[in-house]
């Protein structure tokens, strides 16, 4: 009998800054609306976008069981990193860490780039299903967002071909921008490509028109269902970005 492979669950957030000055949205009034999401809102993957180290720490106490890859340079206090957390069901084969500059391997930024950017990409093995996943956030400048997306194209040749990749970030640009336009070319559709929806919402539920955290995905996967996840906690929002989840399902199928 053929049976559908159990699906894959996916989501990307971006925290926002822990050390902000955000009065009332202030991490420490945040971070437990952070662990009711997450504890409503399960899956196989995290992407974390902006994570100061005590809120990586937080992280790994509201996930219990998973594992995490991308924290970096713990000695700077105001350090954000992109991590990834996995479910224990998943092992990591290799994981490598890059800054979005023709220097990936020091701290370092793209000309025009107001910040150094990051990206994280991890190899995943679940018994004998295999996925690169990876963890990104852009800067500003819609041409440095080109070159960005460029460069995570380049970082996942790295790894093996032929496998289910999936993008997740918070790329500071809407789809039908350059980097969302180079990705498609390269053979990535998102998940609300579709269509038109908030995802950057400054702490108070509007609608921005800002759809600036994608997942993005190719190699046969699937999307079954899309979720922008804008969930709030005695009219208190977990972050000032909503959280994008998604379903997928795996290719193919096999006998039974």
């Amino acid at each position: 009998m053929k049976q559908d492979k159990s699906q894959l669950t996916i989501m990307t957030m971006n925290l926002r800054f822990g050390l902000a000055r955000d009065g009332e949205n202030g991490w420490q009034h945040r971070k437990s609306l952070v662990a009711q999401l997450l504890k409503k809102y399960p899956g196989d993957f995290f992407g974390f976008q902006e994570a100061n180290h005590f809120q990586a720490d937080f992280l790994i106490r509201a996930l219990p069981g998973y594992q995490v890859l991308g924290q970096h340079n713990k000695t700077i206090d105001w350090w954000q990193s992109n991590l990834i957390f996995f479910h224990p069901s998943w092992h990591c084969l290799e994981q490598k860490h890059y800054f979005l500059s023709y220097t990936p391997d020091v701290t370092s930024k793209l000309a025009g780039s107001k910040w150094p950017r990051q990206c994280v990409i991890g190899l995943f093995q679940k018994e004998k299903d295999q996925i690169i996943v990876a963890n990104t956030h852009f800067d500003f400048d819609p041409f440095v967002q080109k070159e960005s997306a460029a460069l995570v194209i380049k970082f996942l040749s790295e790894f093996p071909i032929g496998l289910p990749v999936v993008i997740l970030g918070d790329f500071n640009a809407n789809p039908g921008s350059l980097a969302h336009t180079l990705f498609k070319t390269q053979g990535f559709a998102g998940v609300f490509d579709n269509e038109t929806t908030t995802t950057f919402h400054e702490f108070e539920g509007k609608d921005t028109g800002k759809q600036i955290d994608w997942i993005l995905y190719q190699g046969g996967l699937t999307p079954v269902s899309n979720q922008v996840v804008t969930d709030c906690f005695s009219n208190r929002f977990p972050s000032d970005h909503y959280p994008v989840r998604a379903r997928f399902d795996w290719p193919g199928s096999y006998e039974s």
